[in-house]
Parts: structure tokens; sequence; C-alpha cells
């Protein structure tokens, strides 16, 4: 695993982009979202034994590497929550500055993760 300090506080270090250190992260950030993390990984691999690709499985691998870089970082997790609740907002405004952020906060964990 590995951790960056300009990022601040982290809940846990960066993990390897494999399977098993992603769901060991996840189990400590976020466990309620293991059976979520299971059935998407049955279907990644489902689809890459139908594509005869990897595709599906690189897209599974990154999808969760971004969200736990997303829960592992409170710095991210709030700005991500933030965004999540205002995207329904009554004015349009709110609704469209939150959608913005929502993709510069998952934008920037995808950049860290692929760093």
């Amino acid at each position: 695993m590995s951790t960056q300090a300009e990022h601040g506080h982290q809940l846990v270090p960066r993990p390897e982009q494999t399977p098993d250190a992603l769901r060991a992260a996840l189990a400590v950030i976020a466990p309620g979202r293991l059976p979520e993390m299971q059935r998407t990984k049955d279907e990644a691999f489902a689809k890459a034994v139908e594509w005869q690709s990897l595709s599906p499985v690189r897209g599974w691998v990154l999808t969760w590497a971004r969200d736990i870089e997303i829960a592992r970082r409170p710095d991210l997790a709030a700005r991500h929550a933030r965004a999540k609740h205002r995207l329904e907002h009554e004015d349009p405004t709110v609704a469209r500055e939150a959608l913005r952020e929502l993709s510069t906060v998952l934008d920037e964990a995808m950049k860290a993760v692929r760093a």
C-alpha cells in the first residue's frame, strides 16, 4: 500500500490495485459496501469471459480504487457527500454546481489512483 502526504489525513493507506487489496481496504472504511463490491466483481468477470477481454475487470478495479480513494480521504468523502446531497436541489444552479463538484471529486480521485 502507498500513501501520499499531500492529501492530509487518510483513514487507510492507498491499497494496491488488486481485488484482495481493494477488498481489504473497503472492509476497513466501508464494510457495508462489500456485498456491492462482490456483485460488481462477479458481473465484471462474467463480462470478461463473455467479451473475451480483460477490459471489464480493469474497469472494475479502477472504479473501486476510485471509490476507495474517496472513502479513505475524509476531505474527498465530505466533498463527495455534499455534492451528492445537493444534486436534487430545487434550484437548478445549485444542482448544476453540485454536478460540477461531483465530477471534480471523481476526477481527482481517479487521477490519484492512476498516478
